[in-house]
């Protein structure tokens, strides 16, 4: 990846619960739990897994239908690598 090229979120496969396969596009996958990162007045609503699962992939990141979306480094930084 270029130094200059943003970190960007490519695919999604939603496995179970609060935990989603991440892509990157520096090829890279990553597994996130995301009910720690659940916290806050915005984004507590998605502790409801009938809210949580209605997300879609945007051109960089995920987005959740209130409008709640994390920044991929974020995600990367707090996701397991996947081998």
């Amino acid at each position: 990846m270029d130094n200059n090229e943003l970190l960007r979120i490519v695919d999604v496969e939603y496995l179970h619960d609060y935990t989603m396969k991440l892509e990157f596009n520096t090829g890279e996958h990553r597994i996130v739990d995301f009910k720690p990162l659940l916290k806050g007045k915005y984004r507590e609503p998605l502790l409801d897994l009938n809210n949580f699962i209605q997300f879609g992939l945007t051109s960089w990141t995920l987005e959740w239908y209130n409008g709640v979306d994390f920044a991929p480094e974020f995600l990367y930084e707090h996701g397991t690598a996947v081998a």
